[in-house]
C-alpha cells in the first residue's frame, strides 16, 4: 500500500470511505474536512445522495476535491442501498463507512489500515458518543470473543458502522448491506452476522478515533421503529439457526434484551412512562432477565418523581 504521505489523482486508492447523505448539510463539512486532514492519504470518498435538497451539493463542491466523488442515488429510504450503491462505485480494497453527521479524528484510517495490513478482515475501533445537549462518553466495542456470530446474535451489537473498516471481498462474499425493509435502522448489525459466517478475522481498537453524533429525538416512535428492525433482525438470524429453536430460552431472553435497551433509549430522553412500558415487555418475554425488573422499579419512582 501507498505511504500516507503519497497520493496523486491517477493512483488506485488504497481505501474507499463510503458516505451516504440526505440533508446533513449542517454536518457534512465537518465529516469531509475529517477526512481530508487524515494522516493517510490514498483513500477516495464516494458520495452516495439520496437528492437532499438543502446545500449538499454546494458543500461538496466547496472542498474543489477530486478525491470527493458525488453518486446521486434514490435510496427510498433504505440507507443501505445507499451504502450498497456506494460500494459498488469503489475501487479500493478496503471499505470505511462514514455517516455524514460523524467524524473521524486524524489517525483513523492509518490505525485500522495498519490492523487491516496484519491479516485482518474487519477492524473496529473505539468512538466518542456526543448528544444534542453536547454531552459525551467514550465507547469502547467488542471484545473481539463477542465478534461471532452466536454471540453477536444473542449478546448483541458491539460494532458501529462508523468505526468499522471491512475488506471489500468480505463484503462481496456475503452480499453487503440486506435492503430489506424490516431491518432498517439495524442492518449493520444485519451485516456483522453475515460476516461473522465466514470470517473470524476481527480486531477491535480501543483507541477513541471518532465521534458518533447521537440524534436523541423526543418521538418514541423512532425506538419502537428501532427495536422493530432489530426485532426482526434477531428473528431472521434464530430462523435461519439450525441450532435454536425459536422460543427457546436464548431466543426469548435476547428479545428481553431489546426491549430493555429501548427503555433504556427512552430514560435517557426522560420518557419515563414510555420506558416503563418496554421494561415491563421485557418482563413478559422473559422473566429471567433480571436488569428489566431493577430498571422498571427505578422509572416508576422517576415517573412518580416528575410528575
Amino acid at each position: 500500500m501507498s505511504s500516507p504521505e503519497q497520493q496523486t489523482s491517477s493512483q488506485t486508492p488504497d481505501i474507499s470511505i463510503v458516505i451516504p447523505t440526505f440533508n446533513h448539510a449542517k454536518f457534512l463539512a465537518a465529516a469531509l474536512q475529517s477526512i481530508k486532514i487524515q494522516s493517510f492519504q490514498n483513500w477516495e470518498a464516494v458520495i452516495v445522495n439520496n437528492f437532499s435538497t438543502d446545500e449538499t451539493l454546494q458543500i461538496i463542491a466547496s472542498f474543489n476535491e477530486p478525491r470527493f466523488r458525488v453518486i446521486n442515488f434514490q435510496n427510498n429510504g433504505v440507507i443501505a442501498a445507499s451504502r450498497n450503491e456506494g460500494t459498488s462505485h469503489s475501487n479500493a480494497s478496503l471499505i470505511a463507512f462514514l455517516d455524514s453527521d460523524d467524524i473521524w479524528y486524524v489517525d483513523k484510517l492509518s490505525k485500522c489500515i495498519g490492523e487491516l495490513q496484519k491479516g485482518n478482515d474487519v477492524v473496529c475501533h473505539g468512538e466518542k458518543w456526543v448528544s444534542a445537549n453536547s454531552r459525551s462518553r467514550d465507547i469502547v466495542y467488542g471484545p473481539v470473543s463477542n465478534a461471532t456470530h452466536d454471540n453477536l446474535l444473542y449478546g448483541g451489537n458491539c460494532l458501529s458502522t462508523s468505526a468499522t473498516v471491512v475488506r471489500k471481498t468480505i463484503l462481496e462474499t456475503v452480499g453487503g448491506f440486506s435492503e430489506d425493509p424490516r431491518f432498517a435502522t439495524a442492518e449493520d448489525y444485519e451485516l456483522w452476522m453475515k460476516i461473522a459466517k465466514v470470517t473470524n478475522k476481527f480486531v477491535f481498537i480501543r483507541e477513541i478515533l471518532g465521534e458518533y453524533r447521537r440524534h436523541e429525538l423526543g418521538a418514541s416512535s423512532a425506538v419502537e421503529r428501532h427495536l422493530t428492525a432489530e426485532l426482526a433482525v434477531v428473528n431472521h438470524h434464530i430462523l435461519l439457526s439450525d441450532k435454536e429453536d425459536f422460543l427457546s430460552f436464548k431466543a426469548r431472553n435476547r428479545k428481553a434484551k431489546a426491549f430493555y435497551s429501548a427503555g433504556r433509549t427512552c430514560m435517557r430522553i426522560n420518557a419515563y412512562r414510555r420506558a416503563s412500558g418496554f421494561f415491563l415487555r421485557g418482563v413478559i418475554k422473559s422473566p429471567f432477565l433480571i436488569r428489566s425488573y431493577v430498571a422498571l422499579s427505578l422509572t416508576a419512582i422517576r415517573w412518580a418523581v416528575k410528575r
